[in-house]
C-alpha cells in the first residue's frame, strides 16, 4: 500500500468486489438530489439570512448558488466518466491517490453524519410538538439527550435527559426503508419530495401579489461583504451567503448512487445538474416572494418565516399546511444523507480501507444492509445524545473539503487524461474548477474559527485512523495505468 497508490479509472466504474443492483432512472436522480437540498434550510435560513443582508439575501442565493453550480457541473462530468459509488472518494483515489481518498472520506463521513443527525433532531422538535397537540405527551428524559441545552437569549436551559429517542426511531425507520431496496426508498422519497414542491409554489403564489415595492429599500442594509455587527456576528450579503450554502447542498448525495443506475453516463449528470437547476429556481422566487411581501425585521426571527408570512398575509389553514409539509418531508434529507453516506462507507470497504465485512451486498435486496444499519447506528448516538446546536457547521466544512476536491480532480484528470471519453465535459473547466475552489475557501473562511478549529482536529484523528489501518496487510487496488 502507498499514500499515493492510485486506483485505475477502469476499475472505479464497477469496483472489486459485491455489486449493487441497478433500478434507478434520471426522475429518481433529481428527485434524490431535490430531496438532499430542499430541507428545512429553505423553510428556516430565509428568516435568519434576510436579518443578516436584508432584500439583498437574493444576492446571497445567487451568490452560494453559482457556487454550487460550478461544483456540480464539476460533480457531472467526474460521475459520467466514472459511473462508481463513494462519490467525491472515489474521485479522489483515481485522480490523485489514497491518502487524499481517505482525507475525503473521513470529510464526507463527518458531513453526513451531522446532517442526518442535525435533521433528526429538528424532525424531533416538530413531532415532540405536533404530540403535544394532539395530547400525546412524551417524558421530557426522552425528548432530548443527556447533555444540558444551555439557555440562550429566547429560550430556557433545558436539564438533562436520557435519549431523544423520536429522533433514533426516525433514523432507524429511513434505514429500513433503505434496506428494502434502493427502488422502493427511491418511490417514497420522489412523493415527499413533490408534496415539499408543491408547498414552496403554494407559498409563491400566495406571496407574490402582496409583494410592494417599498419592502425592497434599504436592498443592501449591511452591505456586500462579511462585516462583524454590535454583537460579533457577521452581517452582510457574503456572510448570508455562507449561511444560505447549508440549503444547497446535497445534489452530491446523487454521485454516490452511481452503481446503482440503469444508464449512469447519462443520467448522473441529468440527476446533478437537474436538481441544481429546479432547487436553484425554487429558492430564488422563494425569497423573492417572502421578502417582497413582508419587512424582513417582521419574519426574521421567526423559527418557521413562511409559515409566518403565510398567515400574516391571511391564509391560516394554508400557513399551518406549509409548517406541516416541513415536518412531514424532513425524512427525505435524512434518507438522501444517510444513503449516501451508507454508499461511501460500502464503497470505502469494498477497497480495504475499512472492515470488508461492511462491504457486502444483500443478494435478495440489491442492498448494502449491513452497513445501511450500522451508519443508522452510529448517526443515532449523535442524534439521540447530543445537542448538536451550532456544531452543525462542522457538516458545512466537510462538505466543502470534499467540494474543492471535486474541482480539483476535474483538473487533474483533464490534465492526467485528456483523451478519456466525458460524456459529460465541465464547460470551461479551467474557468469554473478555480472559481469553485475559491468559492469554497472564502465560504469555510467565513465558518467560526471555533468550527474550523474542530475540523481540523477531525482531520487529525481521520489520520490517525488511517495510518493505524494502514499498518493490517490487505490487497492493493488496481494500479493506475
Amino acid at each position: 500500500m502507498g499514500l499515493w497508490t492510485r486506483k485505475a479509472i477502469d476499475s472505479a466504474h464497477v469496483g472489486e468486489g459485491p455489486q449493487l443492483k441497478r433500478t434507478l432512472g434520471p426522475i429518481h436522480l433529481m428527485a434524490l438530489g431535490v430531496g438532499a437540498i430542499v430541507g428545512t434550510g429553505i423553510y428556516t435560513l430565509i428568516g435568519q439570512t434576510a436579518g443578516m443582508a436584508g432584500p439583498g439575501v437574493m444576492i446571497s442565493f445567487l451568490v452560494a448558488g453559482a457556487i454550487c453550480a460550478a461544483v456540480a457541473l464539476c460533480y457531472a462530468e467526474l460521475a459520467s466518466m466514472m459511473p462508481a459509488s463513494g462519490s467525491a472518494y472515489t474521485y479522489s483515489y483515481v485522480a490523485v491517490g489514497e491518502i487524499l481518498a481517505w482525507v475525503i472520506g473521513w470529510a464526507l463521513i463527518l458531513e453526513y453524519s451531522l446532517v442526518c443527525s442535525a435533521v433528526a433532531v429538528g424532525w424531533s422538535g416538530y413531532a415532540v410538538g405536533l404530540l403535544n397537540g394532539i395530547g400525546v405527551h412524551l417524558p421530557d428524559a426522552l425528548t432530548h439527550g443527556p447533555f444540558v441545552i444551555a439557555a440562550t437569549a429566547t429560550t430556557p436551559e433545558i436539564p438533562p435527559g436520557i435519549i431523544n429517542l423520536p429522533a433514533v426511531l426516525i433514523l432507524f425507520l429511513i434505514a429500513g426503508l433503505l434496506c428494502l431496496g434502493t427502488k422502493e426508498s427511491a418511490i417514497f422519497n420522489t412523493t415527499l419530495v413533490v408534496l415539499k414542491i408543491v408547498a414552496l409554489l403554494v407559498f409563491i403564489v400566495l406571496a407574490l401579489p402582496h409583494i410592494k415595492a417599498a419592502n425592497f429599500y434599504p436592498f443592501l442594509p449591511n452591505g456586500l461583504g462579511a462585516t462583524p455587527s454590535a454583537d460579533g456576528t457577521k452581517v452582510g450579503v457574503m456572510a448570508a451567503s455562507a449561511i444560505i450554502f447549508f440549503a444547497f447542498y446535497g445534489f452530491d448525495a446523487v454521485s454516490t448512487a452511481a452503481e446503482e443506475v440503469k444508464n449512469p453516463k447519462r443520467d448522473l449528470a441529468i440527476g446533478v445538474i437537474g436538481s441544481m437547476v429546479i432547487c436553484t429556481v425554487l429558492y430564488m422566487a422563494v425569497g423573492l416572494a417572502a421578502v417582497g411581501a413582508m419587512p424582513v425585521n417582521d419574519f426574521k426571527s421567526s423559527s418557521e418565516p413562511l409559515a409566518h408570512i403565510t398567515r400574516t398575509l391571511g391564509y391560516p389553514e394554508l400557513a399551518l399546511a406549509i409548517a406541516a409539509v416541513a415536518s412531514i418531508a424532513m425524512p427525505t434529507v435524512i434518507l438522501a444523507f444517510m444513503f449516501g453516506q451508507s454508499r461511501i462507507f460500502f464503497v470505502m470497504a469494498r477497497d480495504g480501507l475499512l472492515p470488508r465485512w461492511l462491504g457486502s451486498v444483500n443478494v435478495k435486496r440489491g442492498a448494502p444492509v449491513v452497513v445501511t444499519l450500522v451508519t443508522a447506528a452510529l448517526v443515532s448516538i449523535l442524534a439521540g445524545l447530543l445537542p448538536l446546536g451550532t456544531i452543525v457547521e462542522l457538516a458545512n466544512a466537510g462538505t466543502l473539503a470534499a467540494f474543492i476536491a471535486v474541482a480539483v480532480c476535474v483538473m487533474v484528470m483533464r490534465q492526467r487524461d485528456p483523451e478519456r471519453v466525458r460524456p459529460f465535459k465541465t464547460p470551461g473547466a479551467f474557468i469554473l474548477a478555480p472559481f469553485a475552489i475559491i468559492g469554497c475557501l472564502y465560504l469555510f473562511l467565513s465558518l467560526n474559527q471555533i468550527t474550523q478549529v474542530f475540523f481540523f482536529v477531525w482531520m487529525a484523528i481521520g489520520l490517525v485512523v488511517y495510518f493505524t489501518i494502514s499498518a493490517i496487510r490487505r490487497p492493493k487496488p488496481a494500479p493506475a495505468g
